[in-house]
Parts: C-alpha cells; structure tokens; sequence
C-alpha cells in the first residue's frame, strides 16, 4: 500500500484529506472510551433491567389503581396456583370443583414458617417450597396418566424406565420427529412448571412479611378452622373442609418407594426357589409328548371384551360363531379366568407371569427373573428335548435377549415374518397375516420334532384405529393387500380422545384378532394341535372403565379329547367363551396347574 494512501487513513484525516473538524466546545468531541454497557454484557443487563424498573415505577406512579388492580390479580394468580398444587387430585375422574374448596394445612404450615424467617431464609424455604409444589404436581399428573393406562399409580423407584418406552410408543403412533417434539415439549414444561411455583411461592412469602401483624393473625385463625373442622369431620359439597392432601400424596409415594425397594430383595430370593426347578427332563410335560402346542397371547383381550355391554354382544358373538365353526372341525375348548400382574400395557409383565409362575407386576422384578435361570413353561418344552421351541413375535423390532430366558430355539420377528404391507399404529403387521407367516415359514413346514410356539399376536394395541380386517388367506400374498384397508381406516386421533369410540373400535380389534386365531386353526390344525391362548391385560380404563377387574379369558382348544380329559378337575367353561362363574385364578398359577395336569412331576430346585 502507498504511503500517501496510509497517510489519508490515519486518525485525525477525512477521506478527502482535508483536516478532520475539531470541535470548540469539548464536550461535543467524540469520546475516545467505550460505553461499558457495550463492552460489558453483564453491565448492559443491568441498566437494561434498571430502566425497566424506572419505566415500571413511573407508569405506577402515574396509574395507581390500575397498578394496584394488576398487583392483586397477580398475587391472586400466585395463590390459586398454590393452593391448586396442594389440593389437586391424582385421579382424572376426581378432578371436580368440591376438590377445590378445602383448606390445606400445608399452606397454613408454609405460612407460618415464612413469617417466622428472616429475609434469606425465607427466600430460600419460598423457593424450596415452590420446588416441592412443582415436583408434587408432576407426581400426580404421572398418577393420573398411569392410572388411566396401567391401573395403578406411578413408582417413582421403577417406572422411570417406562418413559423411553412411552416415546417409542407415541413415535410410532406418529412419527419419531413428533416423539421427540413431545419430550423436549414435556421438559421444557416442567422447568416452567418449577419457575412458576417458586416465582408464586416468593411472591406469596414477600405479601406475608408486608402484612405481618394480619397475615399472623389470620394463620392463627386458619389453624384453628382446621383443626376445628378435622375434630368434627365438618364437610362441605361433599368432601371434608379440612385437608392434608399433599402429606398424604408425598407419603404415599414415599411409602411406595420404600416397599419397591425392599421387594426388590425378597423377590429376587423368590425367583430363586423353583417347585420344577430340579425336575428331570424326562418327567417334564410326558402328556404332551408328540403334540404341536401353541401358546398366543392376544394384547389386550380382557373381561371386559366378554362382559361389558358395548364390546361383548360383537365379542361373544365371535366366541360363539368360532366355537362351533371349530367343533365343525373336530376341535372342543374349555375357558376360564386369569388375574393378570399388569393392566392397560407393560405385556411383557402379563407374559412373563404366566409363562414362569412368578408375579412379575413390574420392571424391575422383571429384570430380576429375566436375568436368572427360573424355569419358564415354554423353556420347559425345550429342556425336555422332544420339542423344536420357535418364537412368532411380530411386535419386536430390535434386540431381545429373553429369548433364551423363554427357552427359544428361533425367534421371528418383525423383520423375519416377509411383510411388505403397512402398520396398523403400532401394529407392524395384521393379526392374519402374521399367523399365514408362521405357517409358511414353521408350522406348515415338515419338521424332526413337534413344534411348541410362543405367538404374540398384536392388532388388538390401542389405539384401535386404523384396524385390519380379515382377507381371503389366500390373497394375503406379503401382505400388499392390507393397504388399501389401512389407508382406508380411520386415524388415530379420531378414536383415542373419544371414550365411546375407543371401547366400539376395542372390540372390533378384539373381534378381528378372535377371528384370525380360529379360522386359522381351522384350516391349519390337526390332529395333534393344542392351542392355549388368552390375554395378556385389560384394556386402558377409558375401555374398561375406573373399577374394572384385571381379568383376562383363557382358552385350552384340541381335538384329541385326552387333552381336554386332563383339565376336566379345573371346572373350565365349555367352548371359548368363560361364564361369570368360571374359576379365577392369579396368572402366575398357569405355569404349575398346566406342568402339573399334563404329567409333569414337581421336584424343587434353586437357581442364580
């Protein structure tokens, strides 16, 4: 660059250069030193707050009842969120105003220890407090969606592992990218939830101490209206005046931790001790040596499919259409009652129960016994060595390490079963579909062995909707045929918000698994088939209602009438529908009655 060109750029030269203007007055020259609110970050926060503060005061200044009304409707806002925290319910359908007018003796304790506190500690108690509303609110929110989906409310100590699963759930009713949407949606409006409380917790702490003497006396007055009414079980619409909810929530919830904790310890003992764990191979299942047998699980048939007034007429219909199609067909069944260890979801609980004789209610006992060696019924088949054990999963889409705790030779799941149609929600394939897979790829198939097969069957999963319908078993082909039909159903959204939609669309999806199972005994079994199917849990409560049973109907269809013979002392209903009166058992109690009936012989071992 020129020197001349250098000269021209210097401080104190124009562009032109001419001399630069100094001005006379110094006042007006430039300043050679920067402004620190540009410079400094933290210091520009602080004027930009300071002059909002300034704006603030002046606007108050100038419109005092206007600022008066604002600052009461805030602090009345601060209140009902509060006072809303403590007394709300963990219940959906005890969500009702009378909830709403009781006195919490938390919110009189709060006060009480806010008044006694200097400035600092006070803040901090307000914010704890605030921190404690938010995380009470969040437990009974989890209460309310785990009671309407599993019948039970959340387990802090367990059911964390369950939220991964609930997004996977939720990407495949719409899309991973929605999934995801939801879970930053739903953290994001927990720290909100934090804010809001401690912000209405502080602002409560900071009214108090400004009116001291009458916030004094009017805590005074509340305890004793509590303790008053408490003494003389005083109610009003109903619901008892005074209440300490948010205690009782919090040690409920405690105490349920607790309880999972120490169940941890007995359970895994439990796990250990077999009734058939030492039992010899040969004297294992020797009444069904040479029997293809089937055990299906069909998600969510309930008692409520059989019973309840809107699904049962479709339903029973089914059972009893199908139960003499099947003795057309040489084939009888007894049916009768399992309790279930899960309800609304969690199948693998209801599977794992049935199948290894232990009550496995939730994950981590689930966990526990899947990493042992207990003798599950369908490892049972494989240790004898007179049977090839295959497993029909349709709705595993990745790993699953307790095949080998199942005791299967070969699984096949949903990448293995040659579908090329559409899912169903979460339904990777239809029903029919998957049961015509099995039999080209296994039980149509010659085979050394007879063949004992584990089938989940899945067209049943809510949401219900779109739902498969039965084709032609000769048009199945790789399943192209259902897309059409599942462009056709109806969309999720439409059903799983509607109560009266949902429990219809239930017992069309219950209808259609029913009928796929028979008609392909029908045409596929023979004379050495034994099918055992039943259903994993019940449907969610808004299908099976707030007091349902956990219920579950269970079948055992032969047509080799010494198999029946075998469970006559069961007292089992005739065909595949169970009466009322049909005996109840808990699920875990399967495993041993069915070693048991079919000539199995106890002898107690002891596992890992």
């Amino acid at each position: 660059m020129p020197v001349f060109t250098r000269l021209r750029q210097l401080p104190g030269t124009t562009g032109d250069d001419s001399p630069r203007p100094v001005a006379d007055d110094p006042a007006q020259a430039p300043s050679t030193q920067a402004d620190p609110a540009q410079t400094d970050p933290t210091q520009a926060t602080r004027s930009s707050l300071k002059a909002r503060i300034a704006h603030w005061r002046t606007w108050r200044s100038r419109h005092p009842t206007a600022a008066r009304a604002l600052s009461w409707t805030v602090t009345a806002l601060a209140a009902v969120l509060v006072l809303g925290a403590l007394l709300l319910p963990n219940h959906l359908f005890a969500l009702r105003p009378n909830r709403f007018t009781r006195i919490p003796a938390e919110a009189i304790i709060g006060a009480v220890v806010l008044l006694a506190l200097p400035r600092r500690p006070r803040l901090a108690a307000a914010a704890l407090y605030g921190t404690g509303l938010a995380a009470l609110t969040l437990l009974n929110l989890l209460d309310m969606g785990f009671t309407e989906y599993l019948g039970r409310g959340f387990n802090a100590a367990l059911d964390w592992d369950l939220l991964p699963d609930a997004q996977s759930y939720v990407a495949d009713l719409t899309s991973p990218a929605v999934a995801t949407a939801t879970a930053v949606g739903a953290a994001v409006l927990v720290l909100l939830l934090v804010s809001v409380m401690v912000w209405a917790t502080v602002r409560l702490g900071d009214l108090l101490v400004r009116h001291r003497s009458r916030a004094t006396r009017g805590a005074l007055v509340a305890g004793t209206v509590w303790i008053t009414c408490t003494a003389l079980n005083l109610q009003f619409l109903g619901m008892p005046i005074a209440s300490d909810r948010a205690a009782g929530a919090l040690k409920t919830h405690a105490r349920r931790t607790l309880d999972s904790l120490r169940d941890e310890a007995t359970f895994a003992k439990e796990a250990r001790t077999d009734t058939f764990g030492a039992t010899p191979a040969e004297q294992l299942l020797p009444d069904l040596r040479g029997k293809d047998v089937i055990f299906t699980f069909i998600e969510s048939y309930g008692r409520s499919a059989v019973e309840d007034p809107v699904m049962a007429p479709g339903v029973g219909r089914t059972l009893d259409t199908s139960t003499k199609e099947l003795a057309e067909a040489g084939f009888r069944a007894k049916s009768g009652w399992l309790t279930s260890a899960t309800y609304g979801g969690s199948s693998w609980l209801g599977h794992s129960t049935t199948m290894s004789g232990l009550w496995i209610d939730n994950q981590r006992r689930y966990r526990t016994v899947t990493a042992g060696d207990h003798l599950t019924l369908t490892k049972a088949f494989q240790k004898t060595g007179a049977w090839d054990t295959i497993g029909i999963m349709p709705g595993v889409q990745k790993g699953w390490p307790e095949a080998e705790w199942y005791g299967l030779d070969k699984v096949y799941d949903a990448f293995d079963l040659g579908y090329k149609g559409p899912k169903f929600s979460w339904s990777t394939m239809p029903d029919q579909y998957a049961l015509e897979a099995f039999q080209r790829r296994v039980h149509g198939r010659k085979h050394d062995k007879p063949l004992m097969s584990l089938v989940i069957l899945t067209s049943s999963h809510q949401p219900w909707a779109p739902l498969p319908k039965t084709v032609g078993w000769d048009e199945l082909g790789d399943g192209s045929v259902f897309r059409s039909i599942q462009q056709a159903g109806k969309k999720p959204a439409d059903i799983i918000t509607d109560t009266t939609k949902s429990r219809q669309e239930y017992g069309r999806s219950i209808e259609y698994s029913l009928t796929s199972l028979t008609q392909w005994l029908k045409r596929y079994g023979t004379d050495d088939t034994v099918l055992v199917f039943l259903g994993d849990h019940q449907p969610i409560a808004r299908v099976s209602g707030n007091n349902a049973s956990r219920d579950v109907p269970v079948s055992i269809v032969a047509k080799d009438p010494k198999i029946l013979d075998k469970i006559t002392h069961w007292n089992w209903s005739e065909g595949l529908k169970p009466t009322r009166t049909a005996p109840v058992w808990k699920m875990n109690a399967f495993r041993d009655r069915f070693l048991t009936a079919f000539g199995s012989t106890p002898s107690r071992g002891t596992g890992r």
